[in-house]
């Protein structure tokens, strides 16, 4: 029987091979990696995966899909709201100390995903996922563009970024009102080291009014944290770049703890 895309899930499965087997090469699966899969829906790109690593892991919150799944020996099948995993926990389940993610994010949940995954980096290895390409453009923005935002400065803070595939809607089924794109997603070995919560307040507030200039938004904001340092606020939020942001965040950290 044939699986009607349920539009609540934001399901669009894809339907290209030759697309799939980019995707495939782009992840380089190879014998024996942990391997988990977000969002299998109709396998279209589980079976090649599963076929190189052996085994594979995969997250299906559609019920009548993840009975479909079970049937595949080779597949363990978590059915479950993928922001309710717990990566780290499935991470040492499955006994390994790194994860390889991968799937076609629903477009209506991508950034949640792509933030609930930011708390379980430490047991990532690598991350490839296809989302609406606007997503990834602001994901892999660098300042001074228009796409460039709070989402490029927390997830570049994090990963090393780049866009490796655009998927024309015409590859999925039913199609898409948009284009996609795949992103490749490889965690920083030594992040520098913030209070996460700060950053992410930091960030909000500098991109809150983005046309303005900082002295209107972060520059108050950091009179409120009894900010000592120097830092340029006669600029506008997209002027800075990455590195500045994660420096100022560890100044504050600094005034704030007193040392």
């Amino acid at each position: 029987m044939k699986h009607v895309a349920r539009k609540r899930f934001g399901q669009h499965f894809l339907a290209d091979q030759s697309v799939i087997d980019g995707i495939v090469r782009e992840i380089a699966p190879r014998p024996g990696q942990a391997m988990v899969e977000i969002g299998p829906g109709l396998a279209a790109l589980t079976q090649p995966l599963v076929e190189r690593v052996g085994q594979l892991t995969v997250v299906e919150l559609d019920r009548d899909l993840a009975a479909r799944l079970r049937q595949h020996p080779q597949l363990k099948v978590v059915e479950s709201d993928v922001l309710k995993v717990d990566f780290t926990a499935l991470a040492a389940e499955i006994g390994a100390p790194r994860l390889r993610v991968v799937g076609n994010l629903p477009y209506n949940i991508s950034s949640p995903i792509l933030f609930h995954l930011l708390e379980h980096v430490a047991v990532v290895e690598d991350q490839h996922f296809m989302l609406q390409k606007e997503v990834v453009d602001r994901m892999v923005a660098a300042p001074a563009t228009a796409d460039y935002g709070r989402l490029s400065v927390m997830l570049q803070w994090r990963y090393a970024m780049e866009s490796v595939l655009v998927v024309p809607p015409e590859a999925f089924d039913p199609p898409p009102k948009v284009d996609s794109a795949v992103v490749r997603m490889v965690p920083w070995e030594q992040p520098v080291v913030v209070d996460v919560g700060l950053l992410e307040e930091l960030v909000q507030v500098a991109f809150s009014q983005r046309r303005k200039l900082l002295r209107h938004t972060l520059g108050k904001w950091l009179e409120q944290k009894g900010f000592a340092g120097e830092f340029d606020v006669q600029r506008r939020a997209e002027e800075v770049p990455v590195a500045e942001y994660l420096a100022l965040c560890v100044e504050v950290m600094r005034d704030n703890a007193g040392f």
